[in-house]
């Protein structure tokens, strides 16, 4: 029995065409520029999503930054003294608490202060 793969081949084309649509000239009309740009695209958003992790932790180490010096500490004398005093808190939450309530982070502070003997 012969099988015939229009039906799927169809599918497929037409699956990556809608994902094309909107791209620039062509790339959004020909089923093999849009096939080539459409792996592209895919291939940004995986490295995008990767890269989103690094740029938050960036944001909230700058925040948790400028409040600690705000306190008289810098960034990585906080988390050391945060460390010594054995307090596991991630950033996001000492950057959350930083911006938003400002009473919790200066405790932080100074339990950090006082595990670096200042």
């Amino acid at each position: 029995m012969r099988v015939k793969n229009a039906v799927n081949a169809k599918k497929k084309r037409k699956k990556v065409l809608k994902f094309a649509k909107g791209f620039r000239g062509a790339l959004g009309r020909r089923y093999t520029l849009a096939k080539q740009s459409y792996y592209r695209a895919l291939k940004f958003a995986f490295d995008g999503r990767r890269n989103k992790k690094g740029n938050f932790r960036k944001l909230w180490i700058t925040r948790i930054n400028i409040a600690a010096r705000n306190e008289g500490l810098k960034y990585n004398e906080l988390i050391h003294g945060l460390k010594l005093a054995n307090v596991t808190i991630n950033r996001k939450m000492l950057a959350e608490l930083a911006v938003n309530d400002p009473v919790s982070f200066k405790e932080y502070v100074a339990i950090a202060k006082t595990a670096l003997g200042k």
